[in-house]
């Protein structure tokens, strides 16, 4: 049987899979839609909502940008983990305890104001719909190779996938269908995990074989792993990078996931209090099996590409373009790998060509430029082809790749869809719309954001990952400080809630937009993302934290300024805060 069949066989099962499990679950109420009728066991919720948080980033993307920059990358890893002890500490309790569907519904009664409640659903959308452009951009990635077409008809499959079974199924839906997704993408990724770290240090257990011996020059696996990107002008694989950046960026992604409403509204859908904070234990662990081999994968991944494209050694002649390997002419129908001869000797040069101190050692080779692009989105799902691992490996990958981003496009649409028909329709804009209508008005909202995202994904501002954390930003400088006075602070009231929120959503956008376009167009941007032009060499993606920063002395200047919240808000706050059951939801 040919790779090609074999990966339809292999994904379209697993597709059957999660379109039966959506019409088997199927919402038939807004409570069923919103929050799967608040019934989801704590383990089943742990793991949809690592299914739901391990995206087309973690799964696809975090491992190739580990494998392209190394440990300067490993923020990406410590910040989202880092960022779910939050989530479990401080919000995911307290919000399932006031009993409400929504992220913007809590901030509208916190506040006390339909205008904060607005703003929270602006801030909703544009943080859920950035995030969602890098789900659908790498779930067009994977199908674009598995069916062997471009990544712009990759990425219009991936979303008529997401429409079929997220605005069929909604919350009760995703939330079982994230449980069968969680299952085919940790099998997916761990299998050639284990496979590779066999054969490059003999260790079956990737973590372990990360800090092992490589097997062929018996030296350590990473000072290998060093010695060959320095040798080809890169810079160390386990070098550092500037603190600042790697400090704010990996602040950014912390409170940026505590502040993610995809996230939150898993918690809205346990039966009760304590069942919220043993849903994020259970998806610590869950999520831990995935992120503690993401690193032994991307280093393993540069070492593979680097001794495919020198077979006998860095110091050796590149391979012949015409002798390229398999995998390569795979990828290369994608777009995602291109080949460009720029000295005409028909030898493959991958190398740093930005590198000053390698200039002299590369022009005496008589190379002219590296001449080998690759996506870093690719790394992981070409990572079995590139180890010549068994062709279902192949296909169990591509699965679970798109499962990964599957799971999460239609967590965060769900997202929007119940912040629009929710929070803007039935609580603001027609209070006497029926459930039905109600139900429809999310339905059509969801595909409407998929159409969105899906043409933002054509075009998108980064790289899966890089997409993301823009995202993380966007969340660390609007809903997570919104939540934290929400919950934690008396004095807080909606004028300067409503303030801080649109002070943190505001600078952080224009900053973001100033060197990646406006609205993430292309070619719409002020200034060239490049370090020269950042505020204080701060790049976009680890701007969060200033935006958080100025969205809190907003809002405590302004609510100095102006009255104290009345006393049942008062009241309200000191009653989420005591450890003790939660009333029933008040959807209404």
């Amino acid at each position: 049987m040919d790779q090609y069949t074999l990966n339809l066989l292999i994904v379209g099962a697993s597709f059957i899979l999660y379109i039966g499990i959506a019409i088997w679950s199927r919402a038939g109420s807004t409570a069923e839609f919103y929050a799967a009728n608040r019934g989801v066991n704590p383990v089943m919720n742990g793991m949809a909502t690592a299914a739901d948080w391990m995206s087309a980033a973690s799964f696809i993307s975090m491992a190739g940008i580990i494998a392209s920059g190394g440990y300067v990358n490993s923020t990406y890893l410590m910040g989202w983990t880092g960022g779910y002890v939050l989530l479990a500490l401080l919000l995911a309790p307290y919000l399932r305890k006031f009993g409400k569907f929504t992220v913007p519904q809590f901030i509208g009664d916190r506040f006390y104001s339909q205008s904060a409640r607005l703003v929270a659903v602006v801030c909703l959308i544009v943080i859920s719909v950035t995030y969602v452009i890098g789900q659908m951009t790498g779930a067009g990635v994977a199908f674009s190779r598995f069916l062997e077409v471009e990544s712009s008809t990759g990425l219009w499959i991936a979303a008529a996938v997401v429409f079929v079974y997220a605005v069929l199924g909604g919350m009760k839906g995703i939330t079982y269908t994230q449980v069968a997704q969680y299952v085919v993408l940790i099998i997916a990724y761990t299998i050639p995990a284990i496979f590779i770290s066999l054969q490059l240090t003999g260790n079956p257990i990737p973590w372990f074989g990360l800090f092992g011996t490589h097997t062929e020059s018996a030296m350590p696996l990473l000072q290998k792993l060093d010695q060959v990107v320095t040798d080809l002008g890169f810079g160390a694989y386990t070098g550092q990078g500037s603190m600042l950046n790697m400090t704010l960026f990996t602040l950014s992604l912390m409170i940026g996931t505590a502040g993610l409403p995809h996230v939150i509204i898993r918690f809205f859908t346990v039966p009760k209090v304590a069942d919220a904070r043993w849903s994020a234990g259970w998806a610590l662990v869950f999520i831990a099996l995935l992120y503690l081999t993401a690193p032994a994968v991307g280093a393993m991944a540069r070492l593979n590409i680097i001794n495919t494209i020198f077979p006998g050694g860095t110091e050796q002649q590149a391979v012949l373009y015409d002798e390229r390997p398999d995998w390569m002419k795979n990828w290369e129908v994608t777009g995602l790998l291109k080949f460009e001869d720029k000295n005409g000797d028909g030898r493959i040069q991958y190398y740093n060509d930005k590198s000053e101190g390698f200039a002299a050692k590369a022009a005496e080779r008589g190379w002219t430029g590296n001449e080998l692009t690759i996506n870093n989105d690719i790394l992981v799902l070409a990572n079995p082809e590139i180890a010549q691992l068994p062709g279902w490996v192949i296909g169990l990958i591509a699965a679970g790749g798109l499962a990964a981003a599957l799971s999460t496009a239609a967590g965060l649409l769900l997202a929007i869809s119940s912040a629009i028909s929710h929070d803007l329709i039935k609580d603001w804009l027609k209070p006497d719309i029926s459930e039905k209508n109600e139900l429809m008005a999310a339905r059509i909202a969801m595909a409407g954001a998929i159409l969105i995202a899906t043409l933002l994904g054509l075009h998108p501002p980064g790289f899966a990952a890089q997409t993301v954390a823009l995202a993380f930003g966007l969340a660390a400088a609007t809903i997570f400080p919104a939540l934290m006075m929400g919950i934690f602070s008396k004095r807080i009231n909606s004028a300067g809630a409503t303030i801080g929120m649109l002070v943190g959503l505001i600078i952080t956008c224009v900053y973001l937009f100033t060197y990646l376009g406006w609205f993430f167009v292309a070619g719409t941007n002020m200034l060239e993302n490049v370090p020269e032009n950042y505020l204080f060499g701060i790049p976009p993606t680890a701007f969060g934290p200033i935006g958080a920063l100025l969205n809190f002395g907003a809002a405590y200047v302004v609510s100095t300024m102006t009255a104290a919240p009345p006393k049942h808000v008062q009241d309200l706050v000191e009653s989420i805060r005591v450890p003790r059951g939660a009333g029933a939801a008040t959807s209404h």
